[in-house]
């Protein structure tokens, strides 16, 4: 092995896979004396699991990033936009039980004025724009505007496995990916401990400098070889099971705005809107509800919400996951990305935008030199432990306030299964409104204003006013421009059906910005 670090071997495709190519490459200095070459091995038989099919608005940046236009990634992903979630039975179960987590932050307010002037109703379209334009199915942009800019913040809905293939396509005919398609049968270990190689069926040994492990649930490099444990979650996080299946749709029938959480007696119901069909999941802990329970809920729910469709034509398909993460993401000389570094319940949409943060920090981070890399790793293994922490806090958050009757709802709220930094933060946020510095990192996942949005959409009784007076006389005037933006916008932006056909009848776009 060579001390500089320029040979990166990626076990796996899918979006991990993929995306760790198309980053890694695209950031690589061609002009380097010594430039990095991007190897990913992919077996020819795995097909992608296609579950995380909601992205955070980071996804912007990331396709900016690697050089892909946005109408191209719109029409090859059959993706639409991402405003937020809409949580629908989560805290009562009654009709008018709803609330928005958009991803537009609240009014620039500090947060105690913000709830000063909140009397009743929901808190979401109190203090953004955004609940107003979801309710009406409206695109967050115009097409006039740049690439990757909006009215308002969004994400994407997509579909794996065709965001996956476009990927894939960028990596090998623009990026200079080489792709081997080929069985991974062993690997050999260098003296020092470290991946010297992976060894494929057809093509040989493969060597590498550093290797990241897209593997999936299987984890060939990290769990198979170096065997690290992964941390089980499922003592917090109930979910196991999911029943998943696609709605064809109409081509003239609206497209949601934010991907539908709706909760039933043991879990909830996702529901997510592509321009050509809806991917629909039921999400249970198998503890609480059978196989036969769950598909009973998705096909009742299925004929609530889509009455035209026969659910007996449909197909439905189990998966089976465990909610933990490993305890050690990078060791030795590889990273692990993805499923293989771990997966937590579908909610919030944490499997894509956990990529993107690991290749991100990766990539800040670069260990140039071997000599370096334990240092690296080290680092990388504390974010990211915190990072797991946090996102495993923020998605039982969705469940110790509710005031369901449930079985399943009431075991959410027993103390023993609440974090203790969950449990301490509750017990701060009952006396002031949550803020930055409730939180350790400058770039969290989920800040401040997202607890904002889950703790007031779940009924929490706002904290009365603390003893210091606000530096801000301007509240209502700022919370009244939040009225007139939403009136202007719903009354301006496309809806995302039109957004999107108009797009696919347009010419073909250059494939990179």
């Amino acid at each position: 092995m060579t001390e500089r670090i320029r040979r990166i071997v990626i076990v796996g495709g899918g979006t991990a896979g993929w995306l760790a190519a198309c980053r890694i490459a695209a950031a690589a200095d061609s002009h380097a004396t010594d430039p990095l070459t991007v190897t990913l091995i992919e077996s020819p038989h795995v097909s992608t699991i296609g579950v995380g099919e909601g992205t955070w608005p980071t996804m912007r940046g990331t396709l900016a990033r690697i050089g892909i236009d946005e109408a191209t990634f719109l029409r090859a992903a059959d993706a639409s936009f991402k405003q937020g979630s809409r949580f629908d039975g989560w805290r009562t179960g009654t009709p008018d039980d709803s609330y928005y987590h958009p991803f537009t932050a609240p009014a620039d307010l500090p947060p105690g004025d913000l709830l000063r002037e909140w009397q009743h109703g929901s808190f979401a379209a109190h203090a953004s724009a955004q609940p107003a334009v979801c309710d009406e199915h409206l695109a967050p942009r115009q097409r006039a505007m740049a690439p990757y800019a909006g009215a308002l913040n969004y994400g994407y809905h997509l579909d794996a496995g065709k965001f996956a293939e476009l990927l894939r396509d960028t990596a090998c005919t623009r990026l200079g990916v080489t792709h081997v398609r080929d069985h991974v049968t062993g690997i050999e270990a260098a003296a020092n401990g470290d991946i010297a190689t992976v060894v494929t069926r057809d093509s040989g040994a493969i060597a590498g400098d550093l290797f990241l492990d897209c593997t999936g649930h299987a984890a060939l490099l990290i769990g198979g070889h170096y065997g690290v444990d992964s941390i089980d979650r499922t003592d917090i996080l109930f979910n196991d099971r999911a029943l998943a299946v696609q709605i064809p749709v109409a081509p003239d029938s609206p497209i949601a705005s934010q991907t539908n959480a709706t909760a039933h007696d043991a879990g909830w119901i996702w529901d997510i809107g592509l321009p050509s069909r809806r991917g629909v999941g039921c999400v249970y802990a198998s503890s609480f509800a059978s196989d036969d329970d769950a598909a009973a809920t998705l096909t009742d729910y299925l004929r609530r919400t889509a009455p035209d469709i026969d659910p007996a034509t449909l197909s439905f398909r189990q998966l089976r996951f465990r909610s933990a993460h490993r305890e050690r993401f990078w060791q030795g000389n590889c990273l692990a990305i993805g499923l293989s570094a771990g997966f937590l319940e579908p909610l919030e949409a944490s499997a894509i935008v956990t990529i993107e943060l690991s290749l991100d920090a990766l990539l800040d981070g670069f260990p140039a030199d071997r000599r370096a890399m334990d240092l690296h790793a080290r680092r990388f293994n504390a974010l990211f432990r915190y990072r797991w922490d946090r996102i495993v806090d923020f998605l039982k958050l969705h469940y110790v306030l509710s005031e369901r009757d449930e079985p399943y709802w009431r075991a959410h709220r027993v103390s023993a299964s609440v974090p203790p930094a969950l449990r301490d933060l509750l017990a701060l946020w009952r006396t002031q409104p949550p803020s930055p510095a409730d939180f350790a990192q400058a770039n969290e996942i989920f800040p401040a204003a997202s607890h904002q949005y889950v703790l007031y959409g779940m009924g929490m009784t706002p904290p009365p006013p603390g003893p210091l007076r606000s530096e801000r006389s301007d509240a209502l005037t700022v919370l009244r421009h939040v009225r007139q933006r939403g009136r202007a916008l719903t009354s301006s932006l496309p809806t995302n059906r039109e957004y999107l056909t108009a797009l696919t009848r347009a010419p073909a776009e250059v494939t990179h910005v």
